[in-house]
């Protein structure tokens, strides 16, 4: 049997039942106002959000702070999923999205505090810290860049191309038609790529 895409090894509980299946469960609990259940979703899910916050932000504190950031936003909206396909799916949008945030502070604290005018950043500069290797344009630059045009495009994009997530999942997580999300990713690829060897 092939493994959940979420699961790569097939992790099963001492109870028999599957990590996304238990994750689901915990997820409808909490969206139903069980506070023991919300406790032990954060619990659990909290590895798989720094994850994801790390594959944006390579800075292991700036990850952190996204990862808090995605946490509240779990605890606070969990009743947003609607059990739409896995609740891990919608939570690669939480923290994607977290850690665009986080991204977007760091860069306006970046500039305000340029250490060519005699200022001293505590960690490295968003603006220079390259998220794909072999890259010297920032992935997030690139997004941000498209985002400005294109809005509509960056959130499938990423979801598709950084984390690996099917065009199913996507649209079930988006709220998408498939179609739609296709469409999606396969444009924003065409603005992305000249941006992303524009310097190599």
């Amino acid at each position: 049997m092939t493994p959940d895409p979420c699961e790569p090894d097939g992790t099963r509980e001492s109870d028999g039942t599957r990590e996304p299946d238990r994750v689901d469960a915990l997820a409808r609990a909490a969206a139903a106002g069980d506070p023991v259940a919300l406790e032990d979703l954060l619990g659990v899910v909290r590895p798989r959000i720094l994850a994801v916050c790390r594959g944006v932000l390579p800075h292991g504190p700036d990850a952190e702070d996204a990862c808090q950031e995605a946490m509240l936003s779990v605890a606070t909206k969990v009743g947003s999923w609607h059990g739409r396909g896995r609740f891990t799916t919608w939570l690669h949008v939480v923290a994607l999205n977290s850690a665009r945030s986080t991204y977007r502070r760091l860069k306006r604290q970046a500039v305000a505090v340029d250490p060519a005018e005699g200022g001293r950043l505590e960690r490295p500069d968003p603006r220079t810290t390259s998220v794909i290797a072999g890259t010297r344009l920032d992935l997030l630059e690139a997004m941000e860049a498209i985002g400005a045009g294109h809005p509509q495009v960056v959130e499938p994009l990423v979801l598709r191309d950084v984390y690996g997530l099917t065009y199913a999942e996507i649209a079930e997580a988006l709220g998408l038609p498939l179609g739609t999300v296709k469409a999606q990713v396969h444009h924003g690829r065409r603005l992305a790529r000249p941006l992303l060897q524009a310097d190599l």
